[in-house]
């Protein structure tokens, strides 16, 4: 799971996560997240690790001459806070790593288009552990590639997230139009953008690509979600199943999480339960933004139908209230708000478990116990009265509808 701050994490870990990635304050491909501090970074390894949970550290631009010597000081503080893997795509990057923290496993990012077996076995005869497979494989593909790899070596496969217009990430649109490149962490996602079509002789006069009132969103794709494909995911052999949205909050975090441990756990148990729960899965991982959702590459190459062409809004399906930090003095949950509600509405808890609990928001105070009818202001710490009360790390969220339980 990706974690895109210290909160997210321990999201990450409660809600069923093996392993979260994360980035530092340089050299990762998520420049606009949270991201870690050095201190966090020790902090968040240490918490995850004592709950059985791997950490990963992104280190995976494409490093220029002047990034070489920061990069030298960052691993050599990452030698010492000692996460479970890098992840890089730089051979510049790798070679540095190898030399510093030789100890420290490495995992070659997808942003190095890893598409087929001779390339693992590249990566691998330098020392590295895992791969991360290109989005465009197939399944088809993936399986072979596994079979093909050198024994013991691992391969990681995105199957839940926003797609990228250009292949393995590697984009120049935002470097082109804004002068912040993607391949150093800066991506603007211009793909999202609308777009119209101007003929030389008539500057100024734009044409729509596609007739409609919104706009136009050509290179706007679909996000991925393989959650109803547990047991093909299974059948490929694939070591480590990934999720994208570094910078998504920790709804997206605990939903996603969530959905996806209980199915892979329901089908390991017996794939008749995780058959059978299907339309439980799809309905709880809506429960977060999306894009509508598509299987990508893993069943051919994608269609018109994968793309979205009369927005560039997320949909969804909840509203994200906040993580329960803890309990104050008088029982009442304390957390920091981050979308509006008021005294008197039905809210649900969402718990790891599965279960969505339902609540009425009895009082809301803030910080110095003064009572208020609504929480309008976003990042408010409140303290909030509950008919139920909730767990350290609960989310809780105004459900669009009725979600029901497991």
């Amino acid at each position: 799971m990706p974690a895109g701050s210290l909160e997210t994490l321990k999201v990450a870990a409660a809600f069923g996560a093996d392993a979260v990635y994360i980035g530092g304050e340089a050299f990762g491909l998520r420049a606009k997240a949270k991201n870690f501090s050095a201190e966090d970074m020790e902090v968040g390894i240490k918490y995850a690790h004592e709950r059985g949970v791997k950490v990963y550290v992104t280190a995976n631009i494409f490093a220029h001459n002047y990034d070489l010597e920061g990069i030298r000081k960052y691993f050599e503080e990452l030698k010492d806070i000692k996460p479970d893997a890098l992840i890089i795509s730089d051979p510049g990057v790798f070679t540095i790593a190898r030399e510093i923290c030789p100890e420290i496993d490495i995992h070659i990012s997808t942003q190095s288009n890893n598409v087929n077996y001779e390339t693992a076995k590249f990566w691998h005869s330098l020392g590295a552990k895992r791969v991360v497979s290109g989005r465009e494989m197939s399944m088809s593909e993936l399986k072979e590639m596994k079979e093909k790899m050198p024994e013991g070596m691992e391969l990681e496969t995105f199957v839940h997230g926003s797609m990228c217009i250009s292949y393995s990430g590697r984009c120049l649109l935002s470097a082109f139009l804004t002068g912040r490149d993607a391949n150093r962490g800066e991506c603007t996602h211009p793909c999202r953008w609308t777009y119209a079509l101007m003929e030389e002789s008539r500057p100024g006069e734009y044409f729509p690509v596609f007739e409609n009132e919104r706009g136009t969103y050509i290179f706007n794709s679909k996000d991925l979600c393989m959650i109803g494909y547990i047991p093909e995911l299974m059948d490929a052999g694939i070591d480590s199943y990934k999720i994208e949205g570094r910078m998504k909050n920790s709804l997206y975090v605990a939903t996603v999480a969530r959905t996806y441990r209980k199915a892979i756990d329901d089908y390991l148990e017996d794939p008749q339960k995780y058959r059978k729960n299907i339309p439980w899965y799809k309905e709880q991982i809506a429960n977060c933004t999306y894009r509508d959702f598509t299987t990508g590459f893993f069943f051919g190459k994608p269609t018109a139908d994968d793309q979205i062409y009369d927005t560039n809004t997320y949909k969804k399906d909840a509203v994200y209230l906040g993580c329960v930090r803890g309990t104050d003095e008088n029982g009442r949950a304390v957390f920091e708000q981050k979308n509006k509600f008021c005294k008197g509405d039905i809210i649900e808890i969402m718990k790891p478990s599965g279960e969505n609990v339902k609540t009425e928001v009895l009082g809301i105070f803030d910080d110095e116990g003064t009572e208020q009818p609504s929480a309008p202001h976003s990042r408010q710490i409140l303290h909030v009265e509950m008919d139920v009360k909730p767990d350290v790390l609960d989310i809780l969220r105004a459900p669009m509808y009725n979600t029901g339980s497991f």
